[in-house]
């Protein structure tokens, strides 16, 4: 295992996989994050960190963005997250999540709590 933290090369071929195998959900989420249309700050797809690929990361506020599908709500995806999240919290990253039905039928009230967590500073 490489001593990257942050997008570790070993996980660029995963990382592409995913981004080239976006889902309805992130791909309408991203419409609003990239280019920095939310709040002028940088949001990154597919980004690596530790062991796990995030949805979606901003750097500059710490603040993960994840759109989860219903393989998140059974115990092992639960669990799973849980331990992602722990992971996460100790780097002093917040990690905010949506469902993906959230995120297509409801973006305008998904992009509002994300402007509220990307004020907030770390």
């Amino acid at each position: 295992m490489s001593n990257h933290l942050y997008n570790d090369p070993s996980a660029k071929v995963d990382r592409c996989h995913l981004r080239k195998n976006t889902t309805d959900a992130e791909r309408e989420l991203w419409s609003i994050l990239r280019n920095r249309q939310m709040v002028g700050l940088k949001f990154f797809r597919q980004y690596s960190i530790g062991p796990y690929i995030l949805d979606f990361y901003c750097p500059e506020r710490r603040l993960a963005v994840e759109v989860d599908g219903g393989q998140h709500a059974d115990l092992h995806g639960q669990e799973h997250d849980a331990q992602r999240d722990s992971y996460l919290q100790e780097l002093n990253i917040r990690v905010i999540r949506f469902w993906n039905n959230d995120a297509l039928q409801n973006i305008g009230g998904v992009g509002q709590r994300i402007k509220e967590e990307a004020g907030k500073r770390s």
